[in-house]
């Protein structure tokens, strides 16, 4: 994922040089590999401890609630800000974001489709500090960390328990087995829960291409599906296109600094993903030709 971190501060650079970011505050990298990597003379990076591979049972990213954890406890007083957006590497920034939380103790967050604590009510109950009916869990936010604007004292709060939610969710088969690759959101969304703090939903704060389709009033571009288009620009889910956009592609090594031209039609979203990529790809230096 490094190419993908790269041009994610890439693009974080560009947009906090637009008019409307003075607001804006820094940008940190939390790495949670325990050592230094090639990439820390260039991007601000932190760098916490992964959680041992007994605990993660191969599930990488539940070292990520650790390292966030872990990096309030270690770094986040050294910096000014009060405030932070927890954002990822395959999220593109579009414009700048404005505070979009309401008071000190709502923060904002975008909403997912498939967190739905009410459909597993016997199974979310083991996470919640008091049982609730299933009607009542469609008020738990339907949301991962990521994209979140939250409060440094808000985030405090959170941070452990969804560590330990998180860990409690992998360990249980049941759970594992329900939630598998999102049990870590729903870590995050039981440990707000639990502690009180709701977010406000915010639809236009992410968009996800191939399935939203124009740049509209979105702030963040997340690329986590495939793109794939025949000749004609027609989308083609389920099937591998003749022109196509997939990350995992590209696990492990740099995409290339051309991209195959667009077919006709291809969506204004799509379009932009691959110029924002191809931008960073002939900007940054000791990018691969590949």
């Amino acid at each position: 994922m490094s190419s993908a971190v790269r041009v994610h501060y890439y693009q974080w650079k560009k947009v906090k040089a637009m008019e409307g970011s003075e607001h804006m505050g820094g940008f940190t990298r939390i790495l949670h590999s325990g050592h230094a990597d090639k990439l820390m003379d260039e991007i601000p990076t932190d760098v916490v401890d992964p959680l041992p591979p007994h605990m993660t049972k191969g599930f990488v990213v539940l070292s990520r609630p650790n390292a966030i954890d872990q990096w309030l406890r270690t770094f986040a007083d050294k910096y000014p800000e009060q405030y932070y957006i927890m954002s990822e590497p395959d999220h593109l920034w579009l414009r700048p974001i404005p505070n979009l939380m309401l008071g000190e103790h709502t923060p904002a967050a975008f909403p997912f489709f498939y967190i739905t604590p009410q459909k597993t009510p016997d199974i979310t109950n083991k996470f919640l500090d008091k049982k609730i009916s299933a009607k009542e869990m469609k008020m738990i936010d339907p949301i991962g960390n990521s994209p979140v604007m939250i409060s440094k004292g808000d985030l405090r709060r959170i941070a452990p328990a969804w560590h330990n939610v998180s860990l409690a969710i992998k360990h249980d088969a049941e759970a594992d087995k329900a939630w598998g690759w999102v049990l870590e959101m729903y870590g995050y969304s039981f440990a707000a829960w639990n502690a009180g703090i709701h977010h406000k939903l915010y639809p236009n704060f992410m968009a996800q291409p191939p399935w939203d389709k124009a740049i509209s009033d979105f702030y963040i571009l997340h690329y986590t599906y495939g793109c794939d288009y025949n000749e004609k620009g027609v989308f083609t889910p389920g099937k591998v296109g003749a022109w196509r956009f997939d990350k995992r592609r590209f696990s492990g090594r740099y995409p290339p600094k051309t991209y195959p031209p667009f077919p006709p039609k291809v969506p204004e979203l799509t379009r932009k993903l691959v110029d924002i990529v191809m931008e960073a790809a002939n900007a940054l230096p000791d990018w691969p030709d590949e």
